[in-house]
């Protein structure tokens, strides 16, 4: 008779009214030789929340339409035990994670199972913008108070004066701040449906929590929109408390300090039976052959490409001042070296001013493939202010080219022998065409005067692609030309100093 009950309770005229979630794995496979036994301490809250939220999958019968997001932190390993569809998230970023998989599969059920170091340190954004936008996932949020994988370190809903492996004399506001109470921060904003904070310190709080467990699962079946449940957890073996003070501690020292509660409920707003409608999809993406016309590109077919440089290798380092064009020159040169077959890169650095910082980029125009976008010794610098030209004359290296912005070097600047140098006030030309900010590309055209580097051809091309006012393209054509005959003209009447020198 005793073998029978065993076997089959059922058969035997027992009524079964609790058993074992269908949502858990018949055996854990954690623990090879432990299949009955999840990696929890004794008297860890992770265990019965599982439990409480198995439970509530079964009641609710969602298992088939289950994925829970697995954190960073003890419950790492939620996968193991709980049999839904299943996802990793790195540290902190489950809410995020959750979105991109209620996105993807919106009849599914998407639960985050965070810990507090997990979401309120590294994922405190994510949490925030998920609430936010108001994505129709369910969190539930462990709250011990402590960083307990880890080994104990303060997180951020450490108590006041509680003492951690980072806080060996106890929390100090001054130095710390205060425990974030996360349930009442998201009630701040707008879009979250359901927000209550639970606990674990007893049989009547833990049916309590199973209970918003389930709300906060049913609203998201609901269409409801974001819900989180709050659950404060014993951690025994952090706390370095036997389970039963773990779970006594839970309930006369975190309960004051997080109190319990519905922070907010929505979700009891939805008629009894219906379900909102659906989240509204993005727009469709446009067809292939809308993108130009979006993008403003001129759908005529393309001119044939300029002649290719048999050898080109130019490493260009363009600098000024914000505003001065800087990294428009560079993208000119880059497509024009992309407008003759060329291998190039453009590397931008620039300073937080939109004007008057510091700004450079590194052009790489190559006919072999550049193997560092990085511009270390330049055989072109293209320096459009003072600064620039003491910083990177010195990294220039010999035979290469030096343009400044100015019609002499500074007094106390000496050229290193070997080094071209090509001092024109660049700025001044484009002003005497009525516009100061085309001195880049009076600059530009001076460089291929000087060089023979680029064709002509090729920077027209480019100058068309990169530009696209027409005010403007016809501005940089003629600051182009006159850098050019400013430059050869500069060039001519140092040549003939020269030969005056000569004779």
């Amino acid at each position: 008779m005793a073998e029978l009950l065993l076997d089959d309770p059922v058969a035997a005229g027992f009524e079964i009214v609790h058993e074992r979630p269908h949502s858990f794995y018949p055996e854990f496979f954690r623990k090879g030789d432990l299949k009955d036994q999840t990696h929890y301490c004794p008297g860890c809250g992770h265990g019965i929340a599982h439990k409480l939220v198995a439970e509530a999958i079964d009641e609710l019968g969602l298992q088939d339409r289950t994925i829970l997001i697995s954190p960073v932190g003890c419950s790492v390993f939620a996968y193991y035990y709980l049999d839904t569809g299943n996802v990793q998230a790195a540290h902190g970023r489950a809410p995020a994670v959750a979105t991109g998989v209620k996105r993807a599969h919106p009849e599914s059920i998407v639960v985050s199972y965070q810990g507090d170091g997990d979401l309120a340190a590294i994922g405190m954004a994510e949490i925030l913008h998920a609430a936010n936008r108001g994505e129709n996932i369910t969190v539930f949020f462990i709250n011990n108070a402590i960083y307990g994988m880890t080994g104990g370190q303060m997180a951020p809903t450490t108590l006041l004066g509680q003492k951690s492996t980072t806080t060996p004399y106890g929390r100090d506001h001054y130095n710390d701040g205060y425990p974030v109470k996360v349930c009442e921060l998201l009630a701040t904003l707008e879009a979250p449906v359901y927000l209550e904070r639970v606990a674990l310190g007893n049989a009547k709080q833990i049916n309590a929590a199973l209970r918003a467990i389930r709300k906060a699962l049913r609203y998201q079946t609901e269409r409801a929109g974001f819900s989180l449940v709050e659950i404060l957890s014993p951690c025994p073996t952090i706390w370095k408390l036997d389970p039963v003070a773990a779970q006594k501690r839970v309930r006369e020292v975190l309960v004051p300090a997080f109190p319990l509660g519905v922070y907010r409920d929505r979700g009891a707003e939805i008629p009894k039976g219906e379900t909102l409608p659906p989240r509204p999809l993005p727009a469709p993406p446009p067809p292939l052959d809308a993108i130009p016309g979006l993008l403003d590109i001129d759908e005529q077919t393309p001119d044939p490409p300029a002649a290719r440089p048999a050898q080109a290798d130019l490493r260009i380092r363009v600098a000024g001042f914000g505003g001065q064009g800087v990294l428009m020159l560079g993208e000119v040169l880059a497509e024009a070296g992309l407008q003759l077959g060329l291998e190039v890169s453009w590397l931008p650095s620039y300073g937080p001013e939109m004007r008057s910082g510091t700004s450079n980029c590194h052009v790489r125009i190559s006919s072999q493939e550049v193997d560092s976008p990085l511009v270390a010794r330049p055989n072109v610098l293209l320096a459009l202010n003072e600064p620039s030209l003491r910083k990177f004359l010195p990294t220039v290296e010999v035979g290469g080219w030096v343009l400044y912005n100015h019609h002499q070097l500074p007094a106390d600047i000496a050229v290193p022998e070997g080094i071209h140098l090509l001092p024109l006030a660049c700025s001044e030309l484009a002003d005497s065409l009525g516009e100061t900010r085309a001195g880049n590309i009076v600059m530009l055209g001076a460089l291929l005067a000087a060089t023979d580097g680029l064709p002509i051809e090729a920077i027209h091309r480019a100058l068309a692609l990169c530009v696209k006012s027409a005010r403007w393209l016809e501005i940089d054509r003629r600051a182009l030309a006159t850098g050019q005959q400013a430059a050869r003209e500069a060039l001519s009447n140092r040549s003939q100093e020269v030969r005056r020198e000569i004779q």
